[in-house]
């Protein structure tokens, strides 16, 4: 073979392995379910966020007799976030009102949450029959005697109660909430904390037994 006929057989075989590492290469990328692009991947639009927030245009007006417009705290996102009510407060004076007020928020938290409040992704664990009373003869002074021991309520109800109660005038002058059970347990005062409401599956701050009046 001539000098010229060996250049270019190397010539051809250099050509070869170039080709045949490029078909290598692409049987590689394959078999791993890799397409090689230069076109940017369009991953979709980021996961919508819970709004947490039931808007002025999806509120119904509840035309109620003696509505009085409440706060209650709802479960959203795993964390406590108020939402606007109109409650419905009996008249009766036979009745201490700050009990009647009570009755009313409790009474809204077992309620389950309105289309909008559940498109918006809130929930209560506050279950019912749930009702309350006023102070035990010897309990401290705007003690409210749940028909259940605090105790026993799921962790996030009594957050949700504890809260609501916190921001009405349900609460003392302290801020503290006060709650016994029909048992014969001594109430105990509870706080709503920046805590309970990030994290309303904790346990509720408590102020211990309190001393009977």
């Amino acid at each position: 073979m001539t000098p010229n006929g060996r250049t270019r057989t190397r010539a051809r075989a250099r050509r070869t392995a170039a080709t045949l590492a490029v078909l290598a290469t692409a049987v590689v990328l394959g078999g791993c379910g890799i397409r090689p692009t230069q076109v940017p991947v369009d991953a979709g639009p980021a996961p919508s966020r819970v709004p947490c927030e039931v808007t002025g245009e999806n509120v119904t007006p509840q035309a109620q007799p003696q509505g009085v417009p409440v706060r209650v705290y709802l479960v959203c996102a795993s964390q406590l976030e108020s939402v606007d009510r109109t409650a419905r407060i009996p008249e009766g004076k036979a009745v201490d009102s700050r009990v009647q007020v009570a009755q009313a928020l409790l009474d809204e938290l077992q309620e389950e949450p309105s289309s909008p409040e559940h498109e918006a992704g809130f929930a209560t664990y506050v279950r019912g029959p749930l009702t309350l009373s006023g102070p035990r003869e010897g309990d401290p002074a705007g003690t409210l005697r749940l028909s259940r021991q605090p105790e026993d309520l799921p962790t996030a109800a009594l957050a949700q109660i504890v809260c609501t109660f916190a921001e009405s005038r349900t609460a003392s002058t302290d801020g503290s909430v006060l709650l016994g059970g029909p048992g014969e347990y001594a109430p105990r005062g509870y706080r709503c904390s920046a805590g309970t409401k990030e994290r309303p599956d904790e346990a509720v701050p408590t102020l211990g037994p309190l001393p009977s009046s």
